[in-house]
């Protein structure tokens, strides 16, 4: 039952390829599905993160989510030498991996590492299906020069996806594992995991071995200062001689018993077919076939879920992979980027109606628990992205039923409860600007809280959050104008009320730049980018001297080549790195790091102050070019991060694919060269 990493390490120790492992052990993929549920890795098919998988289900979509195979030890013994497919590090780690290492790696439908030996030729594949929690894992082998056996050992963890497993064998409260098989599959049940995963390989053999194997090290665990080691549970291996050409399909599904039905007889090109066919359909809505549009839709498409709301099926986003749940403020950032400008109309209506459905006291949700806790609301904004977003909607999809029978009525709900007060104590002040919260409480987008104290404290009155709540009030003045005189003209009164107030408030003139927040007793003049708001919304109310002096002031304090930094670096405050522990990342979370979301609000301002000449377009294009080359080729391939490093060489760092950065680099993409 005992396995240590002794020989594989010795291996490990044999690699001729410095430098290229490190590439590739840097570089992630990921894929995912309609409940929430992913795989992930490396380039190199190492796991780095607890959050790095072959199958990582989610028992109540999207939530729970459990890594149930983590990864498989792939070997072919040929009769002189073996050869590891597989990648592993453990503590402590070598300085190297085992080689062969992938030639080439790409993603389509799936994800494909090439490998080329002297005795065989392979393309491994993943494949993940889209409406259940079942991967395929392809072994292609071609130009065999000889016979050689190939073993599959599968590695379970069977554990929530922010935990790790150990095997204390003689603890009384350790996971037990048992075994089920059949002659279609095998199926591993742990005593910590209502579910079971579901293991199948027509082409191979199961020899039951019982192995639990030690310390596995995950690198990116100890860079943000968690715990890195784990111990996996091991059935046995699968097995089988190869003589020639041919294709093997390890099978694997995570649920419950009846989904053994499921995961027997399944076809793999059929599984292929269907996924190029989904994928197909969520791009049908684009207007053009530029390459890269094409590229980013591909990528929008992964962070679109299903939800069950009252046993109906609606759609929501999620806020990036690999940690996050659906959050409001970033699922009406996004909204615009992911679909609308992807033509996804009715996917759009179904994700502002299933916010607009839990809504309470006036209020969008903030989040969706990752436990099925139901919907929090600790924000100030999300419910001011709601109406931006819907309206963007109204305006793209031509929707106008929709639009006025069910997402009216809620704009209005929301309006009037901030004019009147709710949650948080948030309302509109005697100067009709919005303030809410306390020094106790953070509702900004920039919520980081250390030791029950906010980092960037920001209650009172919030510039976005004023400039998010004079573009709602234009916006319905607009939308009365041609249907309701009375009513226009009092959204207009207000309108200009807010915009008069807003420049008092907040225009700093000594600076040319606005505060970022203000309250009954102080005003701060910290550079932030949250002021690039007021001239990038639809509506401004700033005058037009002052907006091209914001952009001038953010340009010059806050623009990398990966999007704004939260903080200006002339700042005591300011961190370049975000590193370290959880105390130090959060401490840089929004006191300089770079978040690449507000590239696309920098992009929109900046045309607008300059009139969107074939200069100011030009300049654009130039300042997307890193952004687009990282997410072709760094990170996450096909993704974008979450932030990055304040400081040059403005290394990606946080969560590894997100949402609004990736909604946020396909709109200003758009913008410019539309």
């Amino acid at each position: 039952m005992l396995q240590t990493a002794e020989v594989y390490d010795k291996a490990n120790q044999q690699s001729d390829k410095p430098g290229r492992f490190e590439q590739l052990i840097e570089t992630e993929w990921l894929l995912s599905n309609r409940r929430g549920s992913f795989c992930s890795g490396t380039a190199i098919c190492c796991n780095t993160r607890r959050y790095h998988a072959l199958l990582i289900g989610s028992p109540a979509p999207p939530a729970q989510r459990t890594v149930a195979l983590s990864a498989c030890l792939e070997t072919a013994y040929t009769r002189n030498r073996s050869y590891n497919l597989s990648h592993f590090e453990f503590d402590p780690p070598a300085s190297e991996s085992a080689e062969p290492l992938p030639a080439d790696f790409k993603k389509d439908a799936g994800v494909h590492f090439e490998y080329s030996t002297e005795i065989f030729n392979l393309t491994k594949s993943i494949y993940l299906l889209p409406e259940a929690d079942i991967v395929a894992v392809c072994y292609d082998f071609k130009d065999v020069a000889e016979e050689f056996e190939f073993i599959v050992r599968p590695f379970a963890a069977m554990r929530d996806y922010h935990g790790l497993k150990r095997a204390t064998d003689n603890s009384a409260a350790a996971d037990k594992f048992y075994l089920e098989w059949s002659d279609e599959f095998l199926a591993v049940a742990s005593s910590g995991c209502q579910e079971r995963l579901f293991l199948s390989a027509e082409e191979m053999a199961f020899v039951e071995e019982q192995q639990w194997w030690y310390n596995f090290y995950y690198r990116q665990e100890k860079q943000r200062g968690y715990d890195y080691k784990e111990d996996l549970f091991s059935p046995g291996i699968f097995r089988r001689t190869v003589d020639g050409s041919i294709r093997i399909v390890l099978w694997a599904g995570f649920g419950p018993p009846v989904l053994s039905a499921k995961i027997t007889g399944l076809d793999v090109d059929v599984i292929i077919d269907d996924l190029k066919l989904r994928q197909k359909q969520a791009l049908s809505g684009l207007k053009g076939k530029d390459a890269i549009v094409t590229s980013l839709a591909a990528s929008a498409d992964e962070f679109i879920i299903d939800r069950q709301v009252d046993r109906v099926k609606t759609k929501s986003i999620l806020a990036g992979f690999p940690w996050f749940m659906d959050w409001g403020r970033d699922a009406f950032v996004s909204l615009e980027g992911l679909l609308l400008c992807c033509g996804r109309y009715e996917d759009a209506t179904d994700v502002l109606l299933n916010f607009a459905y839990h809504a309470d006291e006036g209020m969008i949700p903030n989040c969706f628990g990752d436990y099925s806790s139901g919907a929090q609301f600790n924000s100030i904004d999300s419910s001011l992205w709601f109406i931006h977003a819907a309206f963007e909607y109204h305006k793209a999809s031509g929707n106008i039923r929709i639009f006025s029978s069910r997402l009216m009525p809620i704009i209005r709900w929301i309006i009037d409860s901030y004019l009147k007060g709710t949650k948080f104590d948030i309302k509109a002040d005697d100067d009709c600007l919005i303030t809410g919260g306390s020094a106790d409480t953070q509702l900004t987008w920039m919520d980081v809280k250390l030791g029950g104290t906010a980092v960037t404290p920001r209650f009172g009155r919030a510039v976005e959050v004023n400039a998010l709540w004079y573009n709602a009030i234009c916006n319905c003045a607009e939308f009365y104008g041609a249907k309701d005189v009375v009513t226009a003209r009092q959204f207009g009164e207000t309108a200009e009320r807010i915009a008069d107030s807003f420049r008092r408030c907040f225009w700093f003139e000594d600076g040319r730049y606005l505060y970022d927040c203000v309250t009954d007793n102080f005003k701060d003049t910290s550079i932030r980018p949250n002021q690039i708001l007021a001239v990038s919304l639809p509506f401004s109310p700033l005058d037009a001297r002052q907006q091209k002096a914001v952009v001038d002031c953010v340009e010059k304090e806050l623009l990398t080549p990966y999007g704004l930094r939260t903080l200006s670096p002339t700042d005591g405050r300011y961190k370049g790195k975000y590193e370290g522990d959880i105390w130090q990342r959060d401490s840089a979370y929004h006191q300089g790091t770079v978040w690449p979301w507000l590239m696309g609000a920098f992009i929109e301002a900046y045309l607008k102050v300059n009139n969107y000449s074939k200069q100011s377009r030009k300049r654009c294009s130039i300042l997307l070019e890193p952004l687009l080359n990282h997410f072709q080729n760094d990170g996450c391939i096909g993704s974008v991060n979450e932030v990055f490093d304040g400081d040059a060489p403005h290394k990606p760092r946080g969560a590894f694919a997100q949402a609004w950065s990736v909604a946020e680099l396909l709109r200003a993409y758009l913008l410019i060269h539309s």
